[in-house]
């Protein structure tokens, strides 16, 4: 019994608290807005579902070659209102930003205002599929298209290093994987974990 619990353990991903500023790369996780919305923000009014957004970005997340840091200490302030509304433009609402402050943003070792703008540098550097905007239609396909997509229009990324994630069977997010200064990098494995079956892509609103 003791082994197999030891061996549950190494397969699971490292989620307890860590070290502010130790970590070996970052996932850059883009939300497509339709799907959230569909699934979580319209029960919720959430204002970001009253604009026509695609992908909006997730956060920007510490990771270790297997596993992660979250809630970490730091002796940086928290961000103020302002600051985390002046991300609503690319993240939806400030009070995402602030969410992602407080999970992984702390553990970035950086400052608010720093870890902010890396994020925004992240995600303008990162080339979204305009061809997704057009879709007028919800669309059942497979999620290597989407992947796909983003591999046509950002040439400097591998496909072990792009992720799509479904929940509720819509597509939910694309994760790239990151080095420190924002190039491209393959995904630690427990990161590639694409998913498997036919889901729905709502269109834009």
């Amino acid at each position: 019994m003791r082994w197999f619990l030891a061996l549950l353990m190494l397969a699971l991903p490292a989620r307890a608290d860590g070290d502010a500023g130790v970590f070996d790369y970052y996932v850059l996780s883009l939300s497509w807005s339709p799907s959230w919305c569909a699934a979580t923000g319209d029960a919720q009014g959430s204002e970001q579902c009253d604009r026509s957004l695609g992908f909006v970005l997730h956060g920007l997340w510490p990771q270790y070659e297997s596993g992660w840091p979250e809630y970490c200490g730091t002796s940086h302030r928290d961000p103020s209102r302002r600051q985390t509304g002046q991300m609503a433009d690319i993240m939806g609402t400030g009070g995402a930003a602030w969410h992602q402050w407080q999970k992984h943003g702390r553990c970035s070792g950086l400052s608010a205002t720093d870890f902010f703008a890396l994020s925004r540098e992240g995600y303008e550097r990162v080339e979204r599929p305009a061809i997704l905007r057009r879709v007028q239609e919800t669309l059942r396909l497979d999620p290597s298209v989407i992947e796909a997509a983003f591999l046509e229009v950002n040439e400097d990324m591998e496909a072990d290093g792009v992720t799509v994630t479904c929940r509720d069977s819509r597509i939910q997010e694309v994760r790239i994987c990151l080095t420190r200064d924002l190039e491209p990098r393959r995904c630690g494995r427990d990161v590639i974990r694409d998913c498997s079956y036919t889901a729905s892509l709502p269109p834009v609103r």
